[in-house]
């Protein structure tokens, strides 16, 4: 029987339909994603338009469940973010399920990092040491520090792109008063953080998804790039940083790699990526094309397998 996941984030709502393939993996049946900024007018409440984008995309969402013949009870919708977040997200959940017949639930920061190491891992070779796990969510960022087979500590922070570009990207291009502002703020809000890294010091970064995925389309050939993951050099990743922060909203819509859904929030996004890199010992990256919604689905076929 298909299981579906819904990742319900503050910038993007995912849908993946999966079925065991027996081997303990899964074959992918439906994949789409749809670009909704439920924070579009901030993130304490969501806004009228994105409001309605958002229960759109669980009506087309609903037709592809129907399609590919999903029981309700292999359905698992969770609500990030903008969903723990928001004055009306009460409001939303209860109108996902009387239109869309949809029962989102908004699930923990903490339950959203260990889902998020469960899918990386399984996209991921993990090298022998620790790892720092960041996931870049629009409202919310996840950091995790684990190995394959051992979270040390992880936290969620209320700093995703939608926050920061809101408050802190005003010109066109950023300045670089902005962005001192920036890193300001994110010394100060990101202080657990730092304070973990003394105790668990990392050398290798895992991205996971998002932002991740730009940098993959713009410094791996896709023909050589193995399919669940990349692999990043600080010296390849440096001139692409340098080249986004120093452009302005035209010049990175003039660019064919760059998603048009990403071209506003990709700045705040590598200034928070680079200060991460400055604030630690990193010494590479690693990108994953696996999160939080296949943590979730391989939770689910264990379940499954059980019965």
């Amino acid at each position: 029987m298909p299981i579906a996941i819904l990742d319900l984030g503050t910038n993007t709502f995912h849908l993946l339909i999966a079925e065991s393939d027996g081997k303990g993996g899964w074959n992918t049946l439906v994949k789409n994603r749809m670009y909704v900024k439920l924070a579009e007018n901030g993130i304490q409440r969501i806004g009228e338009a994105p409001f309605e984008r958002g229960l759109n995309a669980l009506r087309q969402f609903r037709t592809q469940l129907d399609e590919a013949g999903v029981p309700p009870e292999n359905i698992r919708a969770l609500g990030t973010a903008a969903l723990r977040t928001a004055e009306n997200a009460p409001e939303f959940l209860a109108q996902a399920w009387e239109i869309a017949r949809i029962r989102p639930e908004s699930i923990s920061g903490h339950r959203e990092a260990a889902l998020i190491h469960k899918g990386v891992r399984q996209a991921v070779p993990f090298p022998d040491n620790r790892v720092l796990i960041m996931d870049i969510g629009g409202g919310s960022v996840e950091f995790i520090i684990a190995d394959r087979e051992q979270v040390y500590w992880q936290k969620s922070f209320p700093v995703g792109v939608a926050v920061l570009f809101r408050e802190f990207h005003h010109s066109d291009p950023i300045t670089p008063q902005e962005i001192q502002q920036l890193l300001q703020y994110l010394e100060t809000a990101l202080a657990d953080l730092w304070q973990a890294l003394e105790q668990y010091p990392c050398p290798t970064l895992v991205g996971a998804s998002g932002t991740f995925d730009v940098i993959d389309l713009f410094l791996l050939n896709p023909a050589t790039k193995p399919e669940h993951y990349g692999y990043i050099t600080l010296q390849a990743f440096d001139p692409l940083r340098e080249k986004i922060i120093g452009s302005t909203l035209a010049e990175r819509q003039a660019m064919p790699l760059l998603p048009d859904e990403r071209v506003e929030m990709v700045v705040v996004a590598m200034v928070l990526i680079q200060y991460v890199l400055d604030r630690s010992e990193i010494q590479e990256i690693y990108t994953s094309a696996y999160a939080m919604k296949e943590g979730m689905l391989e939770e689910m076929l264990e379940v499954s397998s059980e019965w």
